[in-house]
Parts: structure tokens; sequence; C-alpha cells
């Protein structure tokens, strides 16, 4: 009897005894999923990773699945981090609320051409963007052209340079523009070239996104890289500079604030002076002295396109949102915007009427009800 008793008491304190182990099991288990769920993802996806590791140890033969899952998991980090990051891009502010409250007459825009061109390329831009904006636009050329000054009056300027295509007569005119645009007391100085539209709703919408008294230095580069250049002190010494710049060819914007800063270097003739310090043309000059001399970083916007890119890349829907466009050769072949517009390619082979069209198709020449 007292033996069976025994038996029945070691037994009861045994089962108590698995009970109390199981729930101590649990509530350790559950306490291990309130860290997991407050430590985030990344930590979930850090202990995934242990795991697999363990896992591949005792397991080899399934190594390659598991690491597959590791590879994804890890990459869906890495590009969750990316998409984080805060980017200095003028691109990503334009989603942003603006900064101030702009309008196209607060932009002094100049575009740089050369009397040869007036017909063949001026003429295009004034029948398009230049039309809806002429208050802003300032034209400036090599030579006398009566019939150019009856279209824009004071606003076509004969900076008397030369009219080759040489950094000489390339900053001769650059040195202009900046004086004009010092004296028109605007808030925003953009540079283009004779075969670039500017889209100035889009340009607007951008430049709103900073006060114009902030250093502001908005374009694009053409380079991978810095330029490199040696920068002349005087009695045959020199050293090495490197720098990024905007190209002219896609077009750049400074603010007017960063603009007076660079008085010292821009202004009257010293604009000539400092190109011919590091011997490159107008666009790297503006970008010597705002990144070199100033130490202002260049903004990039993906937002401005010249020749030298690929400009079959600009999708049809995304063209309202371009700042510039451009147009050329390259490989022989033309390098224009892929759009299927009002005109042909043979009556419109710059696409600049086209992309008029789609953007004001209340202009009195685009054919009506085109399908673009």
């Amino acid at each position: 009897m007292l033996k069976n008793n025994g038996k029945k008491a070691v037994i009861s304190v045994a089962s108590t005894a698995c009970l109390c182990l199981l729930l101590l099991l649990v509530a350790v288990q559950h306490h291990r999923v309130q860290v997991d769920e407050d430590t985030g993802t990344d930590a979930v996806l850090h202990n995934a990773e242990g795991t697999n590791a363990a896992q591949e140890a005792a397991h080899p033969g399934n190594a390659q699945v598991k690491q597959g899952f590791s590879a994804y998991f890890t990459k869906l980090t890495r590009e969750r981090r990316e998409v984080e990051k805060p980017t200095q891009s003028a691109a990503s502010a334009t989603d942003a609320p603006p900064a101030e409250d702009i309008s196209p007459s607060d932009i002094f825009i100049a575009v740089k051409t050369t009397k040869k061109f007036h017909q063949s390329r001026l003429k295009l831009l004034l029948d398009t963007w230049i039309s809806r904006n002429m208050q802003q636009t300032y034209i400036f050329t090599d030579g006398e052209d009566e019939e150019l000054k009856k279209k824009t009056g004071s606003h076509a300027i004969n900076t008397n340079c030369s009219a080759a295509h040489s950094r000489q007569a390339l900053s001769c005119k650059m040195a202009v523009e900046y004086d004009k645009f010092i004296e028109s007391g605007k808030k925003w100085f953009c540079h283009v070239d004779d075969d670039n539209y500017v889209n100035v709703r889009a340009l607007v919408k951008q430049l709103s996104q900073y006060p114009h008294t902030q250093d502001m230095y908005i374009g694009k580069p053409s380079l991978d890289r810095p330029i490199e250049a040696s920068e002349r002190l005087g009695d045959n010494k020199m050293r090495p500079v490197n720098f990024w710049f905007a190209t002219g060819g896609a077009g750049f914007c400074v603010s007017r604030g960063l603009a007076l800063k660079m008085s010292p270097w821009a202004s009257g003739g010293h604009f000539m002076n400092t190109a011919e310090k590091i011997r490159l043309p107008d666009d790297c000059t503006i970008g010597y002295i705002i990144e070199s001399v100033l130490g202002v970083p260049l903004t990039r916007s993906s937002l401005f396109h010249s020749h030298l890119e690929n400009l079959q890349q600009v999708s049809r829907s995304e063209i309202h949102k371009q700042i510039t466009l451009s147009y050329g050769m390259f490989e022989n072949k033309r390098n224009i915007i892929n759009l299927k517009g009002a005109f042909p390619v043979e009556e419109d082979p710059s696409r600049f009427k086209s992309v008029h069209c789609l953007l004001y198709p209340d202009t009195p020449w685009c054919p009506p009800q085109v399908t673009f």
C-alpha cells in the first residue's frame, strides 16, 4: 500500500514539474516574440539570416535555397535604406511645398546664340517657348539683326563679342549675361543655349523650392567626374583644382544671393580674367567660381537635358516635367525626343514644335485634336 502511494506521489510531482516547465517555455517564447516586434524589420531580417546560417551548417543540401532567401531579404533591406536616404538632388525637391512663391517674371533667362544661327536655330525658339515668355527672355548674340530687334526689342543684346566658338568668345558673352542679370534685379539667373527648349512652367516649379537669397547652383554635369584644371597664380606658379560644373548645353540656374557673391570674379571684366586663370570655357568658369572659389556645391537636376545625352530616353509621359530639352546628332543619327507629335520628323526635325503643341495645345499654329 505504502509503495503504491509513494509511486503515485512521485508521478504527481513529476507531472507538476513538467507542467511548470512547459508554462515557462511558453512565457519565454512569448517574450521573444515581443522583442522581435519591438526591434523592427532590420532585426527580424538579421535574426532570419542568423538562423539560415545555422541551418545551412546542419543541412548543407539546403544551403543554396537558404542563401537565395537571405540574399533576397538583404537586397530588400538595402533598397529600402537607399530610398529612405535624404538626397541633395533638385529633382527630389519638386515634391516639397514651395519655399518661395515666384513667377516667370522673377527669372532672367539668357539665351546664348550667334548671328549665323538666327534663322536656323533662334527662329524656332521665338516661334515656340520664347513666344510665351518674351518678357523674361534675353537673347545674347554677336551681330546686329534688325528683324530680331523688331520681334524682341531691347531683349536682343549685341555683346560685340567674337562670333568664333572659342573659350574667349564664349566667356565674353557670359560676362555680358552676368552683368545684365545683376542690372535686372531679378531673383534667378538661368542660362541656356540656342538649341534648348525651355519649359518655363517646370522651371518655375523647380526654382520655387529654394529661396532666391540662398546659395543655389542648379544644373546637370556632362562629365561623370569633377573636371581637373590648373589655376594660374602668377609668377609662373600653378596649382591643380577640380570641381563640378553644370554644362551650358543643358542649361543651369544661379540664385541672386549666390550671383552677388560671385561679383569679385564675374562682374565687369573680371569674368574674362577668371576664365583665363583656368583656361576653360564659360560654363566651366561658372562652376570654378561657385564650387572651387566660393565652396558652394552643384545641386544636380535630371530635368535639364543637352544634346550630349541620349534624348530617346525621355518618355512622352514625362515631357511636361522636364525643364530643358535639346536636339542634335549622335553617331550620324538624330538625337531627338522620341515623340509622335503634331508634325512629322521631316517637318519638325528638332521635335520642338511637337513638344510645344503637347504643352500648349491652344497655340494657333498647332493642328487641332492631335493624338500624341
